[in-house]
């Protein structure tokens, strides 16, 4: 979802190249049918400039703005904000494009030039396609406020920032976005780095990356980011990854998607489930013969092309497109009920048809192993052979359980979180990498800090933050798309600079 909201933070300081909403400039080379990571357009254009005092002073103006430099601590450098599209795959490996942003420090204090090291960052679910990290024209555009916070954080700070806005937002020409598809969000990952890369000579202020390389992202985006850090070590050669640092994400997908159908309906979740079964329709073709096989026929016309759209989280349900919450018919029949604290999850207008919870939860109790990413049913069994068997074996293949890590990982997120359950996901990581000992720091952003706790400025920023929510209510709301993020950005930040040249 989106998160941290910046409000009119004025940008009469900052510099501005003309991007048309996402479009680019006119100006320069042409690639209309660019291979996998190369550029559509060089030069890249610059959208954005802004010096560190500029931008100290844009944050200054601004009650969030402030609210933002006190995690992320005053610009260092100043920062350059590029516009990119380039080559890519789709869920099913057909050929497309994409764009993204890459930010460069600027300035002439030390942190602020030579060889950078590089921030490769995955950015959460968003629904609107006109998401677009690197336009700093249009205040309204959904991916300002996240834009600022990786210029505050990252960019101002030293470092190289490369962040796509994924296949099928913004120009992209990819009918759909392959939602939590490891392999192809991986392969974006990378195209989109080796695209950025290829761009900085060229910038109208050139850089150059150093050999560091660190990944993060939050939420789809720690998905994103533990996938890419997993698959760059598979790679022959592999591509070296200096550290990574998932946040919030739904690592363990099929385990998280079992409890889901059980009745722990996440927060979001009537959005979040088309997005991943449309993403697996397309890329695996095999789900559902028709969207009304698991749909309730007053959403299904239609659903595979609402989102990304025109929507905003707000236009969605108060256009009747989705249910709100209810991702099932409260009349269970001979169902499960819903758990007690998940009575939100279900109610008269639903999203999911009882057939095809039932036929989910069937082959749940028939082969439970099959939630495991390498797992394949019980023996003998049908797994992947009727619906609810291929909707979890969607998943399970996209679940990263299977995985462990060559180089540094923090895996951060705040224990109470209502959408992307912490014992689910982060815990379950956690306790499968426990052996790899001070290779892999889990940090819970909402618990007491031990003495001489690293993070105890990020566990104490954020305790302050969710005291000053509101009530139990707010600080629900709040508490995935708004309070964690600034923090675990704040520790993932710190980790890298602790990482030794």
């Amino acid at each position: 979802m989106q998160w941290f909201k910046l409000g009119a933070i004025t940008l009469g300081a900052v510099m501005l190249a003309a991007c048309g909403g996402g479009a680019g400039g006119s100006l320069g080379g042409q690639n209309n049918n660019p291979g996998r990571g190369d550029l559509m357009q060089t030069p890249v254009p610059r959208i954005a400039s802004v010096s560190a005092t500029e931008f100290t002073h844009m944050l200054n103006a601004d009650a969030a703005g402030q609210q933002l430099l006190q995690v992320t601590g005053n610009p260092v450098c100043g920062v350059d904000v590029n516009y990119i599209k380039y080559g890519t795959v789709g869920g099913a490996d057909e050929r497309t494009n994409a764009s993204g942003v890459v930010m460069v420090p600027t300035g002439t204090a030390d942190a602020c030039k030579g060889p950078r090291p590089i921030v490769l960052y995955a950015h959460g679910t968003v629904i609107e396609k006109r998401y677009n990290l690197a336009d700093w024209t249009d205040r309204t555009n959904p991916a300002f406020s996240e834009s600022t916070l990786l210029a505050a954080m990252y960019a101002a700070q030293g470092y190289i920032v490369v962040a796509p806005n994924y296949a099928g937002y913004d120009s992209s020409s990819l009918g759909y976005h392959p939602f939590l598809n490891a392999d192809q969000q991986s392969k974006e990952m990378i195209d989109s780095l080796n695209a950025a890369k290829s761009a900085l000579s060229t910038l109208m202020s050139p850089t150059r990356a150093s050999d560091r390389l660190f990944i993060t992202g939050y939420s789809q985006g720690g998905h994103v980011a533990m996938a890419t850090h997993r698959a760059m070590e598979a790679l022959q050669p592999p591509i070296h990854v200096t550290a990574s640092a998932p946040m919030s994400g739904p690592y363990a997908l099929a385990a998280q998607s079992d409890a889901t159908f059980y009745g722990m309906v996440n927060a979001g979740g009537t959005v979040f489930s088309p997005m991943i079964f449309t993403s697996y329709q397309k890329a695996y073709g095999n789900i559902y013969n028709t969207p009304s096989d698991i749909y309730n026929s007053v959403y299904a016309t239609g659903i595979e092309s609402l989102l990304p759209g025109t929507y905003n989280w707000t236009t969605l349900f108060t256009s009747g497109k989705l249910p709100q919450a209810a991702l099932f018919n409260s009349d269970v029949g001979a169902l499960p009920p819903p758990p007690s604290g998940f009575e939100f999850g279900f109610g008269t207008s639903y999203l999911f048809n009882n057939s095809a919870r039932a036929a989910y939860l069937y082959d749940a109790q028939a082969n439970p192993d099959g939630a495991f990413p390498s797992g394949t049913g019980t023996a003998g069994s049908t797994f992947g052979q009727n619906l609810g068997g291929r909707m979890r074996q969607a998943a399970a293949r996209n679940d990263l359980r299977d995985w462990t890590p060559r180089a540094p990982v923090l895996l951060c997120a705040g224990h109470a979180d209502p959408t992307v359950f912490y014992l689910l996901n982060t815990a379950v990581m956690s306790a499968r990498w426990n052996g790899l000992g001070p290779l892999v720091t889990t940090l819970d952003v909402d618990s007491e800090p031990p003495l001489n706790d690293p993070f105890a400025n990020v566990k104490n920023g954020f305790a302050y933050a969710k005291a000053h929510a509101g009530d139990a209510t707010a600080v629900a709301v709040a508490y995935h798309g708004t309070l964690v993020p600034p923090f675990c950005n704040a520790a993932a930040r710190g980790f890298f600079s602790s990482i030794p040249q």
